[in-house]
């Protein structure tokens, strides 16, 4: 600057003497000068000012700023007064490259004037206020906070201390801490931890002083060392003198504002103790210590007066302060005796109930429903023993696995209910069951369960058995080799008009008595012939009248219908079910039943089975799920515990009793029963006049899988509302929380299928039924139904039943189905554990005539294998076959195109035995068969041991299917989908380093998903997946792509409850679309069939690596969770407690009119490119 005012100095010399031009250019000069000048003095800061004072604090460190204490006190106040009064002061000091925070810290830290102190204090609690996050991240990086502890220290030593210093320090701390990740560490090793306490100890009554110190204490015990260090210091205690009932003097003890931990909110004083509680209580030692202390009642009494006083709600979150206390304090079990015996669950229950009419009052409710959920006392089930009430005898124990683990357990061990400390779930999981704070983490970037191995990821090269013992099986091969002509079948059956037998015409005195169970039985399954006069025989019952049709399941119960006018003894006849069910004959269904051998001894047929199902007309649409029909429920389950004075626990229902399950009464009960083929109901107890208790029988030879259920409820009151409540459920989600709903038939009145909810209950698992997980809790699916009409018989079901005698009456009138061009045949593949026969079904058109040529194109058309129905309690897959098999065997042009090009190998029932005794997964080895296909045993898996031979002989013969598909059932997803194998995927998802050589697969594996997501509504090739997991590895699916070596193998899973895409969308799945799925998966493979065979296999290698670029965003977008104990990933919308309504809005869809047998012309339409290649 000084240069340029000299310049300008010597050029003004030559202005008055010179030329002219030599004075125009000094002129220039001087004005190109000042213009410098200018320039040079406007980039000087207008508040230049705090940058000067700051320069004069920065040349007073050290002895001049102890010597002349006067104006260092001047100089910050001035700083203070610039930074309140003018906002670019602020950020001068905080901008880059200043060295401003630089000089304030190194002046607090050699200052010894308090009033200088308290300047500088001030200036720091000025410019960390704004800005605080940057700013507070500059502040620690430059050690302020060592820097505030050791002037804490020091301040602690003056005798007494300065108040305001005091004030200022922890106020500063507070809103530095949370910054920090080492402030408590630091807190503990300087020892101002220590000066934290003693000043709250010595200053409770001064309420200026003891909320910043209480802010900074919440921030200590955020680090569990610093929580059990203060715990054992007392300070628990100090925070129960701390917190102080309801008053408007509490309330306006305000004097600060929590902005770290409540932001927007202003809170008393006593609400920072509470917050402190928080981490305090979180450990179980202080949890011990607030027990031992007696703080519980007070607790509850202190949070009891705050709620009626609270009136206009305004201190909320002080409310739901002291419930997450208490919450965290029930973590433990003295906690939870402690919270008993004061009397929480009648406080809690009460305050919830007067909180569930104002909305903002959720998360009080939720918390405090958490609590008393929790702290409910775990029970026993209310059985002698939670193994299945059948024992059948196996011909031997394996070695190894779940069976082998329940056999050598001493009695009464699956019983034992663990109640120590450390079984209760984590925070989080609570936090997820009820007040859903986060999602369910089902979007996992790596996976466990995907298998990383590439040498299981490639076709076995070996054979597993030599040809000498698979040549046994080529009796089931006749088509390939031996005359193909074969008759199947007798003639098949007329049906005429049924007199169904009625309470008159089948009085208590001459019904038949079933049978009690016995203890254990023989090896090999018996079996009670049913007297011809009467088919249907349901003894048990006393008196029942019949309404009229066949059973129809998918009405509405709710609606008004007139009692039926006849008398008691009127006898009605039912019209003939062969007009609306062809496939339908129920004397041939009693016929089949008596050849079924069940271990209980069934001598029942239930009438929905009796009369079979005719679908409904119209589709039921999911149902919304109720605003607080979870927190309802469990409400009710507490009502019982504070209020046991209605309790009957009245038991109707007990296969446990030998006399017999069903109990008699005064008529004042519902009757049960279930002592019939599927059908799964343990135990029922009345708990109400109008609700009882239900146990699920697990399955025969396991202690668990709870799932199934199908069974007989009669004695109702018209127009009354009964609760049902399934207790021993182990699912902890399902898409009943998300509109599936359940199955019931009503005999006056069409069948009806209603919603249910799943809520966490009290009953206790043991670790070894838990899977070895400690304190898990059963689920119970609840539900509430009333009845239009007196002495009415209803049946529940969890899904529509599919019984194995249904299944062999549909094979027999499949004979009335076949033509001449058809080739049928059925085989006994094998006998299972309980004497049933496992069917094998060969379908195919004949040649077209005797010559030469047609019987070689007969002969090597190529095979599809199928088999469903391996879990018994997923109905829906066999109704799905039924589909395929009705297809099969129509006379559409699609059809016979179909027979024309495979030859279809079919195993509709893998496990009848589990079908027939009403299991939900496993077989009667209590295992699940569909983990067996590695190494199944013959003699306790004899059908999973023949069917996998068949395939391995086709295997040796060089016939290996194109296409193996098994059909099963999802309770936990929406839409039909598939399962199948691809090393790629799996390498792509496992993010294993691989070859080019080991990724070389043919990608047809993708064709036949991709045909069913264009032609069936019900299907979603996003939910797709072909990632091979581990935990899968022994499934059908693995097994045959892996040792028989079909690319093209799949399960395909129908859900159990509805669509969220496509036509269906919003709608429930009945059995109408289920079999419509089986005819379009026979119509996808005739289109597959018709790309396999173009000459051009470029075309179909296009396709795919299409189907591949469109479906790489969607594979890698949608979750798919591999590590399951059953064939189903984890539900992808997690149980919310507290979201009471569902965001998904089902747009309406056109109905469009298509028959299942009859599939129209549209589906065969083939692409474009397709067409081109044709020929």
């Amino acid at each position: 600057m000084e240069v340029f005012f000299s310049c300008i100095s010597y050029f003004s010399k030559f202005l008055s003497r010179n030329a002219f031009h030599i004075k125009l250019c000094c002129y220039i000069c001087v004005h190109l000068c000042l213009c410098l000048c200018v320039c040079l003095l406007s980039s000087v800061p207008s508040n230049s000012r705090v940058l000067m004072l700051l320069g004069q604090l920065e040349r007073m460190n050290g002895e001049a700023m102890v010597k002349d204490a006067d104006m260092a006190r001047q100089i910050t106040a001035k700083i203070l007064h610039l930074i309140q009064t003018q906002e670019k002061s602020g950020k001068e000091v905080m901008s880059k490259g200043s060295s401003g925070m630089e000089v304030i810290l190194a002046s607090l830290e050699n200052i010894r004037d308090v009033q200088t102190t308290l300047n500088i204090l001030c200036i720091l609690s000025e410019l960390l206020t704004v800005g605080r996050g940057r700013r507070v991240g500059v502040f620690v990086s430059k050690g302020g906070t060592g820097i505030l502890f050791q002037l804490l220290i020091t301040a602690s030593k003056e005798m007494p201390p300065s108040e305001e210093l005091m004030l200022q320090l922890h106020s500063l701390l507070a809103k530095v801490g949370s910054k920090d990740r080492k402030f408590g560490v630091k807190a503990r090793l300087s020892g101002a931890l220590n000066v934290t306490v003693n000043l709250m100890k010595q200053n409770l009554q001064n309420t200026k002083l003891l909320l910043p110190c209480l802010q900074v204490l919440r921030v200590y015990s955020t680090n569990s060392v610093n929580a059990i260090y203060l715990g054992k210091n007392a300070v628990v205690e100090l925070m129960f003198k701390i917190v102080a009932p309801y008053s408007k003097k509490n309330t306006m003890l305000m004097s600060h504002i929590l902005p770290f931990f409540f932001p927007r909110a202003s809170l008393p004083l006593f609400l920072t103790p509470s917050i402190l509680l928080l981490p305090l209580s979180c450990t179980e030692t202080n949890a011990r210590r607030a027990v031992d202390g007696g703080h519980v009642p007070i607790l509850l009494a202190v949070y009891l007066d705050w709620h009626r006083n609270d009136t206009r709600h305004r201190h909320m979150l002080i409310r739901k302060g002291l419930l997450v206390c208490l919450r965290n304090i029930t973590n433990i079990k003295l906690g939870r005796k402690a919270f008993i015996e004061a009397d929480g669950m009648r406080v809690l229950y009460n305050t919830s109930t007067e909180c569930l009419p104002v909305r903002t009052l959720d998360p009080l409710v939720n918390t405090s429903s958490l609590i008393m959920r929790k702290c409910f006392p775990k029970n026993r089930l209310p059985l002698p023993t939670i193994k299945s009430a059948f024992c059948y005898q196996l011909p031997h124990i394996p070695a190894v696995g779940p069976v082998a683990q329940l056999y050598s357990q001493p009695p009464g061990v699956d019983d034992v209910v663990d109640e120590s400390d450390d079984n209760e779930e984590t925070e989080a999981d609570t936090e997820n069951d009820t007040e859903n704070e986060e999602d369910e983490k089902d979007h996992r970037t790596a996976n466990d369960d995907i298998e990383t191995d590439l040498n299981k990821l490639h076709p076995k090269k070996s054979p597993s058995r030599p040809f000498e013992e698979l040549r046994a099986y080529e009796r089931f091969f006749v088509e390939l080799s031996e005359d193909f002509q074969v008759s199947l079948f007798s003639s098949s059956r007329s049906t005429r008009p049924i007199i169904v037998p009625t309470a008159q015409a089948l009085s208590p005195k001459h019904a038949p008595v079933p049978h009690s169970p016995e203890e254990c039985n023989t090896t090999e399954g018996q079996h009670t012939q049913l007297s011809p006069p009467s088919p249907l025989l349901l003894g048990g019952i006393a008196s029942r009248r019949v309404g009229g049709g066949g059973s129809n399941w998918g009405s509405d119960c709710g609606s008004e219908g007139a009692e039926d006018e006849g008398g008691e003894g009127a006898v009605l006849e039912v019209p003939d079910t062969a007009l609306l069910l062809p496939l339908h004959d129920p004397d041939l269904y009693v016929e089949m039943v008596e050849g079924t051998h069940s271990v209980p001894q069934y001598a029942e047929v239930a009438y929905p089975d009796y009369f079979g199902h005719v679908a409904p007309t119209f589709r039921e649409p999911l149902l919304e799920r109720v605003y607080g029909v979870q927190r309802s429920k469990i409400f009710q389950d507490i009502e019982r515990l504070i209020h046991p004075n209605d309790i009957l626990d009245k038991v109707v229902y007990d296969l446990d009793i030998p006399s017999g399950p069903v109990i008699e009464d005064d008529g004042e009960s519902l009757r049960f029963n279930s002592q019939f083929e599927s059908g799964n109901l343990r135990k029922a107890v009345q708990i109400r006049k109008y609700e009882y208790d239900l146990v699920l029988n697990s399955d025969i030879n396991s202690n668990h899988y709870h799932q199934w259920f199908y069974f007989e409820v009669s004695g109702m009151r018209v127009g009354t509302t009964y609760r049902l409540n399934i207790i021993n459920c182990e699912k902890s989600n399902s898409q009943f929380n998300y509109g599936e709903m359940h199955n019931t038939a009503l005999i006056k009145q069409n069948v009806f299928i209603f919603r249910s909810i799943t809520v966490k209950n009290h009953f206790a698992r043991s670790s070894i039924a838990a899977g070895g997980q400690k304190g898990k809790s059963y689920y119970t699916m609840t539900f509430s139904t009333s009845f239009s009409h007196k002495d009415d018989v209803c049946y529940f079901a969890y899904h529509y039943p599919y019984t194995y005698s249904t299944l062999k009456m549909h094979l027999s009138k499949l004979e009335a189905l076949r033509t001449p061009q058809i080739y049928l045949r059925q085989d006994v593949l094998c006998e299972t554990l309980g004497g049933n026969s496992c069917p094998l079904l060969t379908i195919t058109a004949m040649p077209e005539s005797h010559s030469n040529d047609h019987i070689c194109q007969f002969r090597n058309r190529p095979l599809i294998f199928l088999s469903a129905r391996v879990h018994p309690g997923e109905t829906n897959a066999s109704w799905v076959m039924k589909g395929t098999l009705e297809f099969l065997m129509g006379t559409s042009p699609l059809a016979a195109s179909l027979r024309e090009a495979y030859i279809f190998k079919i195993v509709p029932m893998l496990n009848p035995d589990g079908v027939v005794n009403g299991n939900h997964r496993c077989s009667l080895s209590g295992e699940d068969l569909n983990r067996q296909w590695q190494s199944p045993n013959p003699e306790l898996h004899p059908t999973i041991f023949h069917t996998k031979s068949l395939l391995q002989y086709l295997a040796h013969i060089q016939r290996a299917p194109l296409v193996f598909c098994d059909y099963h059932g999802h309770s936990r997803k929406k839409n039909v989908f598939m399962y199948g194998c691809s090393i790629k995927e799996t390498v792509w998802q496992s993010n294993i380093s691989a070859t080019s050589s080991d990724l070389q697969e043919d990608l047809g594996y993708r064709a036949l998903p991709k045909i069913l997501s264009q032609i069936a509504p019900a299907f979603s090739i996003a939910s797709c997946s072909f990632v091979v997991e581990r935990s899968k590895e022994s499934t059908a699916r693995v097994v045959v792509w892996r040792e028989i070596g079909v690319q093209r193998s799949y399960t395909m899973e129908s859900t159990l409850c509805g669509c969220d895409q496509g036509k269906y969308k919003g709608l429930h799945i009945g059995t109408r679309e289920l079999e419509e799925m089986g005819a379009h998966f026979c119509v996808a493979l005739l289109r597959l069939k018709r790309l396999t065979g173009l000459r051009n296999h470029q075309h179909l290698l296009d396709l795919e690596s299409d189907i591949i670029g469109t479906q790489t965003k969607v594979v890698n977008s949608c979750p798919t969770t591999y590590v399951m104990e059953e064939d189903e990933p984890s539900c992808l919308e997690a149980i919310d407690y507290s979201a009471e309504s569902n965001d998904e809005d089902a747009e309406p869809e056109h109905e469009h009119g298509s028959e299942v047998h009859e599939i129209p012309d549209h589906l065969d339409q083939l692409s474009d490119s397709e067409t081109n290649h044709r020929n």
